[in-house]
């Protein structure tokens, strides 16, 4: 899907994840993927240009296993003039932990740029705990 390259992008995106998986994932997986999705989509709204048009691409792909389901969110925009990294944020700063939310809840995460943008990417590989709950309690 695509979502304007603005705050608003977010809220839109995270509606057409949760109402796309809500049958398909369980409740606590789900609410780590709204949450990393939130965060791609508003690092892609600060810090990146938007794709042509002034969208973002929003995708996600689904893959069943024994396990339980596996995962893949994107955010695909314009790129930015420095690659996505996680940063050492003060205690004061207002910003500067998005990241480390997306590494903390996901299993892996990444950037692939090429000459037209670049894609950030969050898997989530089935666990009988969500992440979000190994996060709160470390």
């Amino acid at each position: 899907m695509v979502v304007p390259h603005h705050p608003a992008g977010a809220r839109l995106a995270r509606h057409r994840l949760a109402d796309d998986l809500a049958d398909v994932v369980p409740p606590r997986l789900l609410a780590d993927l709204i949450a990393v999705l939130a965060e791609l989509v508003g690092n892609s709204v600060r810090h990146a240009r938007p794709l042509p048009g002034g969208v973002v691409r929003v995708a996600w792909r689904l893959r069943p296993s024994a396990e339980g389901p596996r995962v893949q969110l994107g955010v695909t925009d314009g790129g930015a003039s420095t690659r996505p990294r996680i940063r050492t944020a003060s205690l004061d700063a207002a910003d500067g932990r998005g990241l480390h939310i997306v590494a903390g809840l996901a299993t892996r995460w990444g950037v692939e740029r090429d000459g037209m943008g670049q894609r950030v990417w969050a898997e989530f590989e089935p666990t009988t705990t969500s992440r979000s709950d190994l996060v709160a309690a470390g």
